[in-house]
């Protein structure tokens, strides 16, 4: 299955929340929080139960259920601003995933976003570069589309590249000039999914728990929809996907690709 198919696959599995006894204020305003989320937002009324509570479901099977306020607020009471001592992976997570949502967003696997900017894609990344970073243990795959954009991480990937137990691949399209690298492998990739994608995968370095990856593919200038996803058989078919079909074509000395 091809990243575009991957993405299809998962954007097919919409998921629905039904938002009960509420006001239709409430609707829109959570309307508006997932309006870059693959999620239908419906509302309904019962006889008789609490008031303003939300259903979560998927493929037709319940998922879970949270009340309105504690939906809105998210962790930690509804703060906004950012702890003392916040890392970069909780800082990126938090400012793409945000506080409000998360008791539905933590209950999907894959977390289909529907209107990513180019500066949501390069924050959500750094959370996965951290993790990578901070574990510095097996391996890293990131897409950037083009070698100009890669020339423009060269810093960043360079140090990634520099951790002795963190085995870190590139992948691009032929385009622009590729950077001068060291510790890591560039994929010069000649389809146009690799011009077509934004990907990120971690394969944990050995901890399900620790693997991650956000796939996206961009349909119209500067706008990416596709799915962030911690689960691990995702994560591993992600991997193995680009390993089979682009482990052979590494960056050669002229800048071209061994195909």
């Amino acid at each position: 299955m091809s990243l575009i198919e991957l993405i299809a696959g998962v954007e097919a599995h919409e998921a629905t929340l039904t938002v009960f006894n509420a006001d239709p204020a409430v609707t829109d305003e959570l309307r508006e929080y997932f309006a870059d989320r693959n999620i239908r937002i419906v509302e309904d009324q019962t006889a008789s139960g609490p008031a303003e509570f939300v259903v979560l479901a998927r493929d037709g099977g319940f998922v879970t259920a949270v009340t309105v306020d504690d939906l809105l607020a998210g962790p930690g009471g509804g703060g906004t601003e950012a702890s003392d001592g916040e890392t970069p992976e909780s800082g990126a997570k938090r400012a793409n995933n945000g506080r409000v949502g998360r008791p539905v967003l933590d209950h999907l696997d894959e977390t289909m976003f529907t209107s990513y900017s180019r500066d949501d894609m390069v924050a959500a990344s750094r959370e996965i570069e951290d993790r990578a970073w901070r574990v510095g243990d097996g391996e890293l795959h990131a897409g950037f589309q083009t070698l100009d954009v890669l020339t423009g991480e060269a810093d960043t990937y360079a140090l990634l590249g520099e951790k002795e137990r963190l085995d870190v691949h590139a992948y691009a399209a032929a385009e622009g000039n590729a950077p001068d690298v060291e510790h890591y492998t560039v994929h010069v990739g000649e389809t146009a999914e690799i011009r077509e994608t934004w990907f990120v995968a971690y394969d944990g370095g050995g901890y399900d728990d620790a693997k991650c990856a956000l796939l996206a593919e961009e349909r119209s200038p500067g706008e990416f929809y596709g799915f962030w996803s911690y689960d691990p058989e995702t994560v591993d078919s992600i991997i193995d996907y680009l390993t089979d079909q682009y482990g052979g074509s590494e960056q050669t000395d002229d800048g071209g690709a061994t195909v």
